[in-house]
Formats: C-alpha cells, structure tokens, sequence
C-alpha cells in the first residue's frame, strides 16, 4: 500500500492559510532511557516522492473490525482500506485546501444543559446521557471565529497548532522500544540549572536541558487569547515585570510538557502569599492553554469535515489528522486537599480566563454556599493580604498560630469532602457540570477515592472519566499527606485506562496512543507542595512515565534550630538500620530497650512522646498496655471529650506519659503544658513543628528533650537542622549529636 501524504505545513498570510504539501515531523525530546542518537524515524524532512511500505494491523484495526456491525460509516471505512490494501485502488486525496477556512460552527441547544444538577454524591445515570457530550464541542465562540481571523501570522489557529509545544507533545509517536524503557521506570538527572529567585535550589532534569531555549520575553506556546488577557491582568494588578514574574518563569517550565515536582513552594498561609499565587497562576494558565488548544484543533477538525465527510476517510486509512480526541472529554484533573484552597482556585480561574467566555458563570451561587465567601477580583493580593490579616487577627482572640487560622479559616468539618466539574460554554463557565461533560475536574483525593469504590462496588457506576486525563496537578501536596497520602497513589493508578463504556465517543477520532494503552506515557504530572518527603518521591518516580522527562526542584536548607526559644539540650540518638524496610522495627526496638527504661524507672511525669505516624502511634500504645505504664492519649481519632480529660491529668500528674501524633497537632493546635521530658519517637514532617513542639517545655524545670532518627529519615532531618548538619549526622561514626 502507498502512504498518502502527512500532514501539511502551514504557511500563513494575513489574508488567509495556505498549506503546501510537504511532509511534517514533530520534534521532540528523547525519551529518558532511550540512547541519544537520532535514528531515521525521527529526522525532518521533505516526503518528494511516495514510498511503498508494509502495513500490519494494529489494535485500531482490530477495533474497527470489531465495531464494523455497529456502523455504517465505519464498515465503508474498512471496505476502502481492503481495496487500498489490495492494490484496487491507489488513490490520494489532491485536493486543495480553501486558502481561507471558516472556523464558525452551529450553536448548540443548551436547553439540554439546563436539567438536573449533577449531586456531590451521585452522579445520576439519565443526565449523563442527555448532558454527556464529546470533545467535538461546538461550544465554539462566535467572538473567537472573529478573532481568529483578525491576529498576526504567529498567533493564527493553524500556526499554533504546528508550532506550540502542544502540538509536539501530542503528535508524537513512540516505538515499542520506546514504550519498553519508559515501562521500566529508569530516570537518570543528567542536568541542572540554578532555580530563579531561590539561591538556594536548583533545578535537575532528565534528557536535553530546555531552560536556557526558553524565550521569556514572547508569548510563544501560549494561545493568543490567553496572552493577551493574561497581561491585561497582570498591568491591572499593577505588575510591570510580567517578562521576569514567577508566574511566567513557572509557566514557561510547565509549557515544556515534562512531569514537575516542586515542594519548595511558600504556601499562603505561610506568608507565601506572593509566591503561592504566582504559582497557581501559572499551573492554571497552562491547563487553559491545553484545553483551548484541544478545543481549537476539534473545531479544525469538524470544519473540515463539515465541508468535505469524504476526506475522514483518507484520514483513517492512512494518516492521524482529524485523530484528536481522547476516549472521554475530560483533560485536566486538580488535586486539591481543602475547599478554601478549591475556592481560591476556582476564582483564579475565572478571572484569568478571557472575557469572551466568562459572559457569565452558572452556578456561582451554589459554590459560593457550599465552599465559602467570595473575595474581590480586583485586587487579589490585597484580598490574600486582607484574608492573612484576618488570620492574624483571629489568632490574637485564640491560642492557634495564624497559620492554621488562614489555612482552615476556622472550619474543619467536611472541608476536604468535594468534587465538581468546569466546562467551557458559549461565553459561560459552568460550575458542578456532568463529569462525562467537563473540561476539568476539582476533587479533593478523599472524595475521589470515594467515587472509585463506588464504581467498585456497584456495576452500574464508573469514573470512565479519568481515562482520557493529559494534565494531573497535585497542589499543596504538603497538606494532603497529612491526610492521607495513599489515596493520592489511588487516584494516580486509576488514571488513563481503557474505559468500561464507550460514552458517545467516535473511535475513529481517539488518537492511536489511547488505543495502545500508551496514555500515561503522555500525561503531564505536576505536583506542588512545601516539602516533600518518600511518598511524595515514590509516586514522581514510579507513577511519572511522561516520555518528555522529568524536572524536579533541589534545595539546601538552613533549617529551624534558631526559632527555639528555650535554652534546652537538644540530644539527637542515631540508631542504625541497613534497609529502609527495617527502619521502623529498628527504631521500635532502639525505644524499647534504650529509651523506655529510663522513663519507667523515673519517678518524674510530664513525659511526652511525639509520634509522627499513626502506625507507630497504635504500636506504641500497645506496648505500653503490655508494660502496664501510666498513660493517656491525643491524636487525631480520639474523642473531644477524652481529648480533654487526658490534657488535664498529664497537666496534674496523674498521667506519666502522653502521646501525641503530628497529625493531631495539625488539625487542632494544641498546646500541651505539664511536659518535663520531651522525647521525639519520629521528627516531624512539618519543620514548623519542631520548634513549637519543643518550646511547650516552657515554664518546666529540669527540661530534655530527646530525638530519635536514623539515616533514612534525611529528608525530615535536613529540614530541622539544616542540609549540611544532617549529612554530617547521617554519615558520622558518631551516632549522638547535641544542640543547644
């Protein structure tokens, strides 16, 4: 069979599109397991002359053959593939483009958009069928099609979709040999390059370096509408240096279609009010960039096909151009671990998104109820500066840190109970939209979660819907282990699988790579948080295969030693452990035969153990009961009322030792008086708790305190007393170490 010629490169006037017949590569970066020669597949060039090549059916094949009963217009597509196959008919579409093309579409009803609202809990089956739709939205704006028309030759439709990176990332095809090594899950940091207003982080990477390309003085990557209303925001918030801002520097790292871990990132209720907007306002531009892309690319598409069915044909037989849907229309999924953050995410969102589609935002209202007040567009940093003040002023009427009144605003209850979908209409957004009809998902993990076993447990249900996601954001990913971290690796594992049903899709539009069970090689992960930690590691290395490659952020730190306040010896025991697997035994052990003797044969109370993890929290209790030892609990199940009566008999005596975990101390705030003896089990994983904890000894006599660490703990250790302290500790032939 003779191949039909690929796609066209655009040549673009200001009067139209005009295409010459020459035949387009999409470069792109190796994977990062592959070897760095270039082999042929790969190069450019200019396709003068056919060329006969073999063919072999793929899965394609197979599942067009499989739905050949099922339709019409797909059995007339494999009758015309047999004849092409047996040299019948060598035919090839000559026809020429239109030097112009009309992008304008039917409006939509939206009569059917206007039914039951979908419910937090339930997803009910009969909307699903009259709202789902596919990616072919003709949600198009009339405004667009005008404008389209009116922009410079860079920022035309066609011009973008052969140039930005959105197009490389997705029109790649990777070789079985490719696919194989990505399989595997080996990633080699071969570079790295000093991270932009943070002297004391870099960043590290695997393939080709592409910081020092970036042009970050041209909207190039982003689409013209965007940037266009992305600066008109940024003079109106009174920025100047929107070239150099860490909004643009970020964005230009997130336009380059690699998976990204940065858990350096200041959040809000840190005073990191500047820095954390900057960065959602980044992570937010680029998901509208791949969604108006795919959008653009779609109507393309449809246009074509309006004008001309026969050329789907050609198309299918031999080429990918009108291939441009997923299996389901949802693309972008935001991980968010509270509604107040879900909140600011959404009014973010709103207002970077151009004013010809954001006429009017239905069901504002019911957002507004269920996840709080909204805040001023205007000016978001006085919003952020005001809502921190009012943190501020909260925290002066109660004990608790002005941290945790900004992040938690005062409310714990059902706070990270929430899931919604975001479509993009006909100059609207539309809040709490069919998910099968959405162009992004916000969840929290442990409601998502929820749904999964849901559609484990009952055959009618499923979440189909995250089989075609192509941009993953897990922000402050920092909070979300606090609340549980496995329902993350959850959520990521249930990604990009073949759906049960076909929910209205046309097969022959779904690009081949979701056909190849190739999907996750092309999902972009981005995660963001104020540390990190192994699970936070575990899932970037493990569950990340984008083939582009991955960046990660590097720091050194100084560590939180001087913010305690209290002259107390601070003594830090190494015990030694050989595999990570065994550290958790070997350090239950280091307590029961080191540390737990001297505090039974002490007559002194006012002994607190911190524990980290809830697992050591029930091991710990457990042995204690075995020991039959004066003790009481505090962590984060336990009742208020039993909360409350063990505070008062350590605080009295009566109790000799307490426990209390990280997490207990996260939700609440207590402070904990009556403690003489502070014994770390485990350092924590907020460094912010450090200090606080051990300052609790205020007001004690003969106070210690005591930390337990082993060389697998270097991630929580060189938070607390900084990067070079802890190499030193993790390596010395000592294994006691004093700070005072």
């Amino acid at each position: 069979m003779k191949r039909p010629k690929a796609l066209k490169k655009c040549e673009v006037s200001r009067h139209g599109i005009k295409k010459s017949r020459i035949k387009e590569q999409i470069p792109r970066s190796p994977s990062p397991s592959s070897s760095e020669e270039p082999s042929n597949e790969h190069s450019t060039g200019v396709a003068s002359e056919e060329e006969l090549i073999p063919r072999e059916a793929s899965m394609y094949d197979n599942l067009l053959m499989t739905l050949r009963s099922c339709s019409k217009s797909v059995d007339d597509v494999i009758k015309k593939r047999q004849r092409q196959e047996e040299g019948k008919s060598d035919t090839e579409d000559d026809d020429e483009e239109d030097e112009s093309e009309s992008f304008s579409v039917s409006e939509e009803e939206d009569s059917e958009e206007e039914g039951i609202l979908q419910q937090n809990d339930m997803v009910d089956m009969g909307e699903r069928n009259e709202d789902a739709e596919t990616e072919d939205d003709p949600d198009a704006s009339e405004t667009d099609q005008e404008h389209d028309v009116e922009v410079d030759d860079l920022f035309s439709v066609e011009g973008s979709v052969c140039m930005s990176s959105f197009s490389s990332h997705l029109g790649c095809k990777l070789s079985e040999e490719e696919v194989e090594n990505l399989s595997k899950r080996k990633w080699k940091y071969k570079w790295e390059e000093p991270a932009d207003g943070m002297s004391n982080c870099k960043w590290i990477g695997t393939g080709d370096c592409f910081l020092k390309d970036v042009d970050r003085s041209s909207g190039y990557g982003l689409e013209h509408r965007l940037y266009e209303h992305w600066l008109d925001v940024s003079k109106t918030s009174g920025r100047n240096d929107f070239y150099s801002s860490k909004e643009r520097l970020f964005f230009s790292l997130c336009n380059g279609y690699r998976d990204i871990l940065h858990c350096n990132k200041k959040p809000f209720y840190l005073k990191g009010l500047e820095e954390d907007s900057s960065i959602m306002e980044a992570y937010i531009m680029h998901s509208l960039n791949h969604l108006f892309r795919t959008r653009d690319l779609v109507t393309k598409n449809d246009s074509k096909l309006a004008k001309d069915p026969s050329s789907a044909y050609n198309a299918n037989l031999g080429g990918d151009s009108f291939r441009d849907h997923g299996f389901t229309r949802p693309k972008v999924l935001i991980l968010l671990p509270l509604k107040h953050i879900a909140l600011r995410f959404v009014q973010r969102l709103i207002k970077l998104t151009p004013l010809a589609h954001k006429a009017n935002v239905e069901h504002m209202d019911r957002f507004l109820k269920e996840f709080g007040t909204q805040e001023d567009e205007d000016d978001e940093d006085k919003d952020e500066l005001s809502l921190h003040t009012q943190g501020n002023s909260k925290a002066q009427k109660s004990s608790k840190p002005s941290d945790f009144q900004a992040l938690f605003s005062g409310k714990r209850d059902d706070e990270d109970q929430f899931m919604f979908g975001i479509k993009f209409k006909r100059r609207r957004i539309k809040l709490y939209s069919d998910f099968y009809s959405s162009d992004i998902i916000v969840a929290s993990p442990v409601r998502l979660v929820g749904k999964i076993w849901e559609a484990q447990k009952y055959k009618e249900k499923d979440v189909d819907y995250l089989s075609s996601i192509e941009v993953l954001i897990i922000d402050h990913a920092d909070v979300i282990a606090m609340q549980n971290w496995s329902h993350v690796n959850t959520v990521v594992e249930q990604l990009n699988h073949i759906p049960s049903r076909r929910h209205g899709t046309d097969i022959t539009r779904i690009r081949p790579w979701y056909l190849d069970r190739c999907a996750r090689f092309y999902r972009q992960t981005i995660i963001l948080g104020y540390y990190s930690n192994p699970d936070i590691n575990a899932l970037f290395n493990h569950h990340c295969t984008n083939y582009q490659g991955k960046v990660k952020l590097v720091c050194e730190y100084k560590g939180v030693l001087p913010k305690v306040l209290l002259q107390v010896r601070q003594i830090y025991e190494r015990f030694d452990v050989d595999a990570i697997a065994d550290a958790d035994d070997a350090r239950f052990e280091y307590f029961v035969k080191k540390v737990f003797p001297k505090i039974k044969d002490s007559v002194q109370g006012g002994v607190m153990l911190f524990i980290s993890s809830y697992f050591e929290f029930i091991r710990i209790r457990n042995f204690l009961k075995s020991q039959d030892a004066s003790f009481c609990l505090l962590g984060e199940y336990t009742e208020q009322s039993d909360i409350s009566r063990a505070r008062v008999w350590f605080f009295e005596g009566r109790r000799k030792i307490m426990l209390y975990t990280e997490r207990a101390h996260f939700y609440f705030r207590y402070k904990i008086r009556g403690i003489r003896n502070l014994i770390m089990y485990s350092l924590p994983e907020r460094k912010e708790f450090y200090p606080e904890i051990v300052n609790m000894l205020d007001g004690s006599h003969n106070m210690s305190c005591t930390v337990l660490f082993s060389r697998f703990d270097h991630f929580r250790l060189e938070r607390i007393v900084g990067s070079a302290p802890a190499t030193r500790m993790s390596t010395s032939e000592k294994s006691v170490f004093v700070f005072c």
